[in-house]
């Protein structure tokens, strides 16, 4: 059976690798779809370089769209930034509140010359790419303190308030959640007054994570040795610094592979934003299919679209895997 499934592997890799490298088109010489219709075997690539701007950008102004571009790179610098342990101080903090303000000058516009740009002209990758970095970092803190209410042994208000949420956002699909936001939020702010619709979904993507990354940071709590509150209470530690330098480090530590599971989850569930309007890197990929120029290379588009999903969510993966063998290296030592 190996012998045989590997047999069928390799010619089903042949096939792909014709497919893909070997008779593909990767230019169309100005010949525009012809092109790929002319030798009609491989794959044609070259609707993803035709399509580029659209599926990266949206309908984002064509003229204008190096401001997204700039954006992602300054998110892009945080991003490796954030993986440094010499950067973890509250320095890193004051770096992502200047590199988000920078990035909503330049997708908005309005100041120093640029042109204003309303956040229902974003679209493609950026607008995933702010949409899971804001709401995951929205959320991460809520759920620490809906995990602590949850894991505490005192009845409170607090605590039933906690449980009653995060079983209620558990029990609703994401969807509907989007959904929801969109709708009746506008239904609860004063007369004339109204929140973007890029906010309220920010704002319900962050409630709604929240929920379940509670429950992760919860099982990292409940894996805390009873002990190391009785050493604590021994060196008269106060029950603030307890929690914030003896417990939480050990139960983040923990559930570190659990967290970022969400982490990839979520980044990947930004594609079911369509269905409040929004117009993500998905929805882009779909308009760019949708073109009837190019009608029947679909595949290549979705193909780059994953790709780009890939990239960000096996980056998240190893990085994950690595600091996580070096913490466990750490607290053997």
């Amino acid at each position: 059976m190996t012998l045989l499934l590997a047999v069928l592997i390799a010619g089903l890799a042949w096939k792909l690798a014709r497919w893909g490298i070997v008779d593909a088109v990767f230019s169309t010489h100005g010949q525009g779809p012809a092109a790929c219709r002319a030798t009609g075997t491989g794959a044609c690539w070259a609707v993803v370089a035709e399509k580029f701007r659209l599926i990266v950008f949206g309908i984002y102004p064509y003229a204008q769209q190096w401001r997204p571009a700039v954006g992602m790179v300054i998110l892009g610098v945080m991003y490796v930034l954030s993986t440094r342990p010499r950067w973890w101080h509250p320095r890193l903090a004051v770096a992502w509140l200047l590199a988000l303000a920078a990035f909503g000058v330049l997708m908005w516009g309005g100041v120093a010359g640029l042109p204003f740009v309303p956040d229902d002209q974003w679209g493609g990758l950026p607008v995933t790419l702010i949409l899971a970095t804001l709401g995951l970092a929205a959320g991460f803190p809520i759920a620490i303190v809906l995990a602590l209410l949850r894991h505490s042994r005192r009845p409170s208000v607090g605590k039933a308030f906690a449980l009653a949420y995060v079983e209620l956002a558990r029990s609703v699909p994401l969807l509907a959640v989007l959904f929801l936001a969109s709708v009746m939020i506008p239904l609860f702010l004063p007369q004339g007054m109204d929140l973007s619709k890029l906010l309220r979904v920010f704002i319900a993507f962050a409630l709604f994570t929240a929920a379940y990354l509670a429950e992760v940071v919860r099982g990292g709590l409940q894996a805390v040795a009873r002990g190391q509150y009785e050493a604590a209470a021994a060196l008269g530690l106060t029950a603030r610094v307890t929690t914030l330098r003896i417990v939480l480090p050990q139960a983040l530590t923990a559930v570190l592979p659990a967290l970022v599971n969400v982490f990839i989850a979520f980044f990947k569930a930004t594609s079911i934003v369509v269905v409040v309007g929004i117009f993500d890197l998905m929805t882009a990929a779909k308009r760019a299919v949708a073109d009837a120029e190019w009608q029947g290379n679909g595949t290549e588009i979705y193909l780059f679209t994953a790709a780009v999903y890939f990239v960000f969510c096996f980056a998240m993966s190893r990085y994950s895997a690595r600091l996580h063998a070096s913490l466990d290296a750490g607290r053997r030592r």
